[in-house]
């Protein structure tokens, strides 16, 4: 007998049992085990028989069951009390079982910091199991869990589910006081650039982003592949995007363009490092200068025989812009006519101007000079034979600098309250990387004068926007309805030129493409020889710092533009003061 438990022990020892960790087994140890008591069950009964010693039929299995009782049921008994005793982290609700879920579980399981207290799932077939200790439910059951275990996050383990999916359940957990968060998406999990555990925040671009139409790829390398690219606005929000794209499509050279020193210095950095990671092997020049220098430009075109330019510098802030007019005009207007006069006389094959749709019907300063700088490339269009202009309209991108979006995450963190101007105010809005994507092959399909127009989805209204990100924090609004609520919403009011709502279309005439998010609109243009003379007497007005007849002059273009307040310039404001 006593050589048989010596026995056992070696197997034991050389299944590994001794080596595992009490708190972190897993129900794996069953098998081990059953393995080993399988087996010493078996030795028992042979040594028994060779010894001619009475053993009882039943014995083995009693000896089976016993011990694996003793052995694998004291473990993962003292594995529960262990974790128990241990268990200081947060206590959080996985929402998911499947194999996500189930590979999450043991991985949270070795950290300090979350205690999963429940499964939730949607499938029935797997509602009512337990997995590695842990039930599955519903997700009705979710607000009585939430309060029963008293858990303060959710963890999302759905990492190939489509945005769509996604936003539908988040909205079922929209009230309660849990804080969401989710794994990494399945094709970072599978490309190994994040673990199962390197759990993130639910933010809002998660939800208002839509899921990825499959780029057409002829559209993409037309302009850029084995080229050389200049993107103007190199370090903004849409022009560092563009740049990202761009390197991945494997130009000859790349040409960064951009007024700040700390913006081109940062996207260089960061473009250098994917060059050097991936093995592009693209020459990128960073090049400081200002779009309105001409002379500059045709320098630099020509030095590097530039074959694209995307032209994405811009003054883009309404109240900036609005309070800074000569500037706006400059840079917005004659900032675009110096880049677009620098590649016509310089042949360059293609020029992209990425517009907004605050050029529709703009009522404010900043709409009315992007929908000029539009006039100016279409007028253009006629007269250069060898350079293609076109230029892409959409609305606001998430997560831009100075976009609603960040502001309202800096003033939740703060502690509230979350200021927006009208509680009726809706506004368009796409991820950077899906309108970087649609500017470079729109501009591919461009002829001449082309107006294109991103499908830019439904309008969102920004009061829900604000709600959706209080609750996202695991945070309630506070209102009449909830006076002890965490974070309060005020209205500011309509700042000037601002919209309630904003377009992307001048008209009804519009024309699909072979891309299914991109349309063409048919707009009015003017011939070069009448927007010249605009232009001349917007440059003399601008250098006479008439504001008066900048107003006026921008009033009598073509440009649809109707303002909802005077002049706001606050230089003027003061010497008239």
């Amino acid at each position: 007998i006593f050589s048989i438990i010596f026995v056992t022990l070696a197997i034991f020892v050389k299944l590994g049992l001794y080596r595992a960790v009490i708190r972190y087994i897993t129900a794996k140890i069953l098998l081990v085990v059953t393995v080993g008591m399988v087996i010493s069950s078996i030795l028992l009964i042979i040594a028994a028989f060779y010894t001619n010693l009475y053993l009882p039929r039943t014995i083995p299995f009693i000896y089976f069951s016993f011990g694996l009782l003793l052995i694998a049921g004291s473990r993962l008994g003292m594995r529960m009390l262990v974790n128990r005793g241990l268990n200081l982290g947060t206590r959080v609700v996985i929402y998911g079982a499947g194999a996500s879920g189930r590979q999450l579980l043991p991985a949270l399981s070795q950290m300090d910091e979350y205690y999963p207290v429940a499964f939730v799932d949607d499938n029935s077939a797997l509602q009512g199991q337990v997995i590695h200790g842990v039930s599955v439910f519903a997700p009705e059951k979710l607000p009585w869990l939430v309060e029963k275990y008293e858990a303060k996050k959710i963890l999302l383990a759905m990492p190939s589910a489509s945005r769509a999916r996604k936003n539908e359940v988040i909205k079922t957990l929209e009230g309660l006081p849990c804080e969401v968060l989710s794994i990494p998406g399945m094709v970072d999990l599978v490309e190994g650039k994040a673990r199962i555990d390197s759990l993130r925040k639910v933010v809002i671009t998660d939800l208002l982003g839509r899921d990825p139409v499959s780029p057409i790829p002829e559209l993409v390398s037309r302009n850029i592949n084995g080229k050389t690219v200049m993107v103007t606005g190199a370090g903004g929000s849409i022009g560092s995007e563009l740049c990202r794209q761009i390197i991945k499509n494997k130009p000859n050279q790349l040409i960064l363009f951009e007024l700040s020193e700390f913006s081109l210095y940062s996207i260089d950095s960061e473009l250098r490092n994917l060059n050097l990671n991936q093995n592009l092997k693209v020459k990128i020049y960073p090049i400081l200068g200002n779009v309105q220098d001409k002379e500059h430009l045709e320098r630099l075109i020509n030095t590097f025989n530039v074959n694209t330019i995307y032209h994405a510098a811009a003054y883009k802030h309404v109240p900036l812009v609005e309070f800074n007019v000569l500037d706006g005009v400059r840079n917005n207007i004659f900032g675009t006519l110096s880049c677009a006069q620098a590649a016509a006389s310089c042949d360059v094959e293609n020029f992209v101007l990425i517009s907004t749709d605050k050029a529709v019907r703009p009522t404010n300063t900043m709409g009315a000079t992007k929908r000029m700088a539009e006039l100016v490339l279409q007028a253009l269009a006629k007269e250069s034979s060898k350079t293609c202009f076109s230029m892409v309209r959409f609305g606001n991108v998430l997560g831009s600098s100075g976009s609603v979006v960040p502001l309202f995450e800096k003033q939740i963190a703060a502690g509230g309250p979350v200021t927006l101007t009208h509680e009726n105010i809706t506004r368009y809005f796409m991820t950077i990387p899906e309108a970087a994507q649609l500017v470079i092959q729109a501009g591919a399909m461009g002829t001449g004068g082309d107006v294109f127009v991103l499908d830019m989805g439904e309008p969102v209204k920004i009061i829900d926007l604000a709600h959706r990100m209080i609750t996202l924090q695991g945070l309630t609004v506070r209102d009449d309805k909830n006076p002890y609520g965490d974070i309060a919403i005020k209205t500011t009011g309509l700042r000037p030129g601002e919209k309630l709502y904003e377009e992307l279309l001048i008209g009804d005439n519009v024309s699909t493409t072979q891309h299914p998010r991109i349309r063409t609109a048919n707009e009015v243009m003017l011939p070069w020889s009448e927007m010249s003379i605009i232009l001349h007497d917007l440059d003399n007005a601008c250098c006479e710092f008439d504001y008066e007849r900048v107003r006026e002059i921008l009033l009598q273009a073509p440009a649809a533009f109707n303002p909802t307040d005077g002049i706001c310039d606050l230089l003027w404001n003061e010497k008239i003061s």
